[in-house]
């Protein structure tokens, strides 16, 4: 192992790489290289199909991606990505001490103000400059999450126990929905809102420009299917309505403010299936994400649920800050001006329980992604999760 990562030899681990905008983001192309001065993580590292409790609460593993296993370190360059790393106690003690150092000159209040004030601007800028080239469409949700597809025809190998997909369907709307198909109107004979007659609804919240939505819309053959997105920029929702696969009698892409407790929403309460919260709740400030999360709860249906993936505690991203980027405890600026938080599992815990939703999955996923041209590795921590508003118990579900 020590001859694959060595601080000198040719297959030296990059594992963080100088601060730039565009490599903070999600899964970086690549990791650029450092002096030595900026290394790390210690080069040892074991490999589990399960990742062990650890001090910050990153326990579980992953059923759906957790088939690619390192057994052999002289291999780690013949694939792209590695599943279930389970780092050693040193380097999480490792990355424990750069988050200390890196927090330790937090970001002057005036310019947090700053960074709060114009932060629709500075994602206008961002997809700006990027528009649509940026992300790749995310079709590996419907892996994680099934709920996503067509509950008329499954998709091979996904999870046949996605009740959210038919029993919250026809217990909670029943005949109702039937009767009301086509009408345009509320089931409850309310006030008409678009996609009302729909019988699956699927918001979307930081859909950015549509790389989650539009594999919804290709893949889901749903023809009660009705896809909600917004985005908190309005050059992004712009890009979404501009791309030539957006459907307006199926899609309704809309600018909201997920932290803006004011903010309401195109739907009543108790009208959607599922929400889907892809790396978006850690761009808004901590103390506003309960409030967010309570009113989201609030539009699912019974048995309806929120499906999320984000950062997770000393990913990659985390550790490769500077001194004078930290906000508050985990919290960054990155040198856009957009920010990010990195949860730990019970954190996200806390937000969805307070929020009334029984959980379903809250997982770690750790990865070892691999540059195989460049010979570099990086070391990825996301979390995983699905929470679920409890039945009705007038319907014969438990609370």
């Amino acid at each position: 192992m020590s001859s694959v990562f060595t601080r000198g030899g040719s297959r030296l681990s990059h594992f963080l790489g100088r601060r730039s905008s565009v490599y903070d983001w999600l899964v970086p192309h690549w990791a650029r290289p450092l002096p030595l001065s900026d290394w790390l993580v210690p080069c040892a590292f074991s490999i589990s199909a399960a990742t062990p409790v650890s001090a910050s609460g990153m326990e579980g593993k992953r059923p759906q991606f957790g088939n690619r296993h390192l057994s052999d370190p002289s291999r780690v360059f013949q694939h792209n990505a590695w599943d279930n790393v389970q780092w050693t106690e040193d380097q999480e003690s490792v990355a424990r001490k750069k988050v200390e150092e890196n927090s330790c000159q937090p970001v002057p209040s005036d310019k947090q103000e700053e960074y709060e004030n114009k932060a629709s601007s500075f994602w206008d800028d961002f997809y700006n400059i990027h528009e649509n080239k940026f992300f790749k469409d995310r079709h590996w949700l419907f892996t994680e999450f099934p709920e996503l597809y067509s509950h008329v025809s499954a998709p091979h190998g996904t999870d046949a126990g996605t009740e959210t997909n038919t029993e919250v369907r026809d217990g909670v709307l029943g005949s109702l929905a039937e009767t009301f198909t086509g009408l345009g109107i509320r089931e409850d004979g309310g006030e008409a809102y678009q996609g009302a007659s729909s019988t699956y609804r699927i918001l979307e919240v930081g859909c950015g420009v549509g790389n989650t939505v539009f594999p919804i819309l290709q893949n889901n053959t749903d023809p009660g299917l009705f896809v909600y997105c917004c985005d908190f920029s309005s050059t992004a929702v712009e890009l979404v309505k501009s791309n030539s696969q957006y459907d307006p009698s199926r899609c309704f892409a809309f600018v909201h403010d997920l932290s803006d407790a004011e903010a309401s929403y195109p739907v009543p309460d108790q009208s959607l299936d599922v929400i889907v919260l892809i790396f978006v709740l850690s761009a808004i400030l901590p103390n506003k994400m309960q409030n967010a999360i309570n009113r989201l709860s609030k539009l699912l249906k019974p048995g309806g649920c929120i499906l999320l993936r984000d950062y997770g505690r000393y990913d990659m991203a985390q550790l490769r800050f500077k001194k004078g980027r930290c906000l508050s405890d985990n919290f960054y600026v990155r040198g856009d001006g957009t920010r990010v938080y990195f949860f730990t599992q019970d954190e996200l815990e806390d937000l969805f329980t307070n929020a009334g939703l029984e959980k379903v999955q809250n997982t770690v996923d750790r990865r070892l992604q691999v540059n195989r041209g460049k010979q570099l590795t990086m070391y990825r921590v996301w979390i995983q999760c699905k929470y679920r508003k409890p039945r009705d118990p007038v319907n014969g579900a438990s609370p």
